[in-house]
């Protein structure tokens, strides 16, 4: 009983000063921290969101749509070539969110875990899951 009563104190002094710390870390701000990026980023970044709009206004659905409105192929690319960085990337974002059928892929593979992981719960618990015809 006497041994652990000399560690007591030593953990609770440990344990405020970790509190202390992590009170202090937490209430820097996040704009402080910064990260050194490739003199090339802007352009990299341009380039990769330029060739997502391409994709999407390549799209069939798309390029019909465009032509009902009465946008030629040609104008939609002059408008796209005078749009900022800033706009480009955002618009890059938004044409994600609407193509048709454009995260099937992550939904099967959402589902197939939760099937896997229903089939583990089944298991460790003890159940049989019999199917008949």
């Amino acid at each position: 009983m006497f041994q652990n009563w000399s560690i007591r104190p030593a953990r609770s002094i440990f344990a405020g000063y970790l509190v202390l710390a992590l009170l202090i870390i937490g209430s820097l701000p996040q704009d402080g921290w910064a990260i050194i990026l490739p003199s090339d980023f802007a352009s990299s970044q341009r380039a990769e969101d330029l060739k997502k709009l391409q994709t999407f206004l390549e799209s069939k659905v798309v390029r019909q749509r465009l032509s009902d409105l009465g946008m030629p192929q040609e104008e939609v690319h002059l408008k796209l070539a005078q749009l900022s960085d800033q706009e480009i990337h955002q618009l890059s974002q938004h044409t994600e969110l609407l193509l048709p059928g454009g995260d099937a892929l992550g939904f099967i593979i959402a589902v197939l875990i939760v099937a896997i992981l229903v089939v583990i719960l089944l298991q460790l618990t003890g159940h049989r899951v019999i199917v008949t015809k």
